[in-house]
């Protein structure tokens, strides 16, 4: 999996493509962790991501919960694949998905 960061003021938007599972979580997990500082606005661009497993989704929700006290997160572009994951199991719910 890549992940690629932009950075603009309070807004951040990470770019992940390939494969988000229980290999590749921790990464990001761990460019959260020291990404989130003074972010108000983050958006995960998800056009180029192919495969989310649940180790990806707990990823985003940790992601979400911080979100919620320091802003706001939404996701772009899931593809097909991705947006039946995320219906299934009830993520489109508690995400803002463009």
């Amino acid at each position: 999996m890549t992940i690629e960061k932009t950075r603009n003021g309070s807004a951040l938007t990470i770019a992940l493509s390939g494969r988000l599972d229980t290999i590749t979580a921790p990464n990001l997990e761990a460019e959260l962790k020291d990404a989130l500082g003074g972010v108000e606005e983050l958006t995960f661009d998800l056009e180029k991501l192919d495969y989310i497993s649940s180790a990806g989704l707990r990823v985003l929700l940790s992601a979400q919960k911080t979100m919620n006290r320091q802003g706001s997160m939404k996701v772009q572009h899931p593809n097909e694949i991705i947006s039946e994951i995320f219906e299934v199991t009830g993520f489109s719910d508690i995400l803002t998905i463009e």
